[in-house]
């Protein structure tokens, strides 16, 4: 009777251990960082992104240079001409100064939405493969793994790139 009782005291205590290890939330992380850096898509995104700032450098240097030819005119002919023409030349260089640092905000302004268009797809198919693999493993947390000061848990990395096909 004894052990039966010590028993039937061991087998609650174990369902009653069970339940608490089963009424835990199960996490896992995954490194997205990773994944967008090797992620195909992302590398078009990046060459497609690199071409057009290459056209906006380009075409920077280019105003630029033009303003360094006006600036050294204008310096050689300063004492040649008259006021009125100095004046002139001054608003025109002035003029293109405002030109090229407007270019140059609109060319930051753009490759930015650019970027945010290309991106923002890709990481909602990242986010949707997470979702998919996490729920298929039984995971109710996928945490990002840059977020977090500790990953010693299961990594599902490797299955959401298998997922996303690379």
């Amino acid at each position: 009777m004894k052990r039966l009782k010590s028993l039937l005291i061991a087998t609650v205590l174990f369902l009653g251990a069970n339940q608490a290890i089963n009424a835990q939330a199960k996490t896992a992380h995954v490194d997205v960082n990773e994944i967008i850096s090797k992620m195909p898509a992302m590398l078009d995104a990046q060459k497609q992104l690199e071409k057009l700032s290459a056209t906006y450098d380009a075409e920077y240097k280019t105003m630029a240079q033009e303003y360094q030819a006006k600036i050294e005119k204008y310096d050689k002919e300063a004492s040649t001409v008259g006021d009125a023409v100095n004046q002139t030349r001054q608003t025109e260089v002035q003029d293109l100064v405002k030109r090229i640092t407007d270019y140059r905000d609109n060319a930051q302004k753009e490759l930015q939405k650019k970027e945010a268009d290309l991106v923002k797809p890709l990481m909602e198919k990242i986010k949707a493969s997470i979702a998919k693999v996490g729920k298929a493993k039984g995971y109710q947390y996928v945490l990002n793994v840059a977020d977090l000061l500790l990953a010693d848990g299961p990594d599902l990395t490797a299955d959401v790139k298998k997922d996303l096909g690379f």
